[in-house]
């Protein structure tokens, strides 16, 4: 029996409390991948980790998971260790766990046609060319969640690969821009779980 078996084999009072909201950044696991444009999701996590505070991580659901209180909300943040790819495993089986509907999901991830620090919120939307939203939306039957996109730039030229590009480290001219914006995309986040996304997207898109 897998972890999501058992811990759906839990009595109601051995369940782990349910969280309101799921807050998922996308990344891949591993030191190799540590600080690539492809991460921006595990290092805006690590921001928001720096402004509420996280309970101890467990691992569950194929990610790191995290238990916080934001904008008075009971939040459980996902990093799915999963690789970016199959990110929908992750978010998916927390979401049916815990019974939680796609419009109080919230994805933070890279975005190539962002400049570098820039960020959008979305309210809902297609994958836009992005596997790990292209995975979730498939794996959680749904496009209805919201998202915060972080800018990691453009390829330098046309020919330039892309994977090679999104696995890239970010200089560190780019890594202090980047890093400028993770105290927005905390403040969005918390309007966010608040019901206030038209607040949110009007101050920071």
């Amino acid at each position: 029996m897998g972890l999501f078996e058992k811990l759906k084999a839990l009595s109601e009072e051995q369940r782990p409390t349910k969280p309101e909201f799921i807050i998922a950044g996308l990344g891949n696991p591993g030191v190799s991948y540590e600080r690539t444009r492809h991460n921006a999701g595990f290092l805006a996590v690590e921001a928001l980790e720096k402004r509420f505070s996280f309970s101890p991580a467990e691992h569950k659901f194929n990610a790191v998971c995290n238990r916080a209180v934001i904008g008075g909300k009971s939040c459980l943040i996902l990093r799915p260790q999963t690789y970016m790819n199959n990110s929908g495993e992750a978010v998916s089986d927390a979401m049916d766990f815990f019974e939680i509907e796609p419009e109080n999901i919230i994805v933070i991830y890279d975005d190539i046609s962002l400049g570098v620090g820039d960020m959008r919120i979305r309210r809902k939307g297609s994958a836009g060319g992005h596997n790990g939203i292209k995975s979730i939306i498939e794996l959680c039957g749904s496009q209805d969640f919201p998202r915060v996109k972080i800018g990691i730039g453009e390829k330098p030229h046309p020919d330039y690969d892309l994977a090679d590009w999104v696995l890239s480290r970010f200089s560190d001219e780019d890594m202090k821009k980047i890093s400028e914006v993770f105290d927005k995309t905390a403040e969005a986040v918390e309007l966010m779980v608040q019901g206030e996304i038209n607040e949110a997207m009007n101050k920071f898109n």
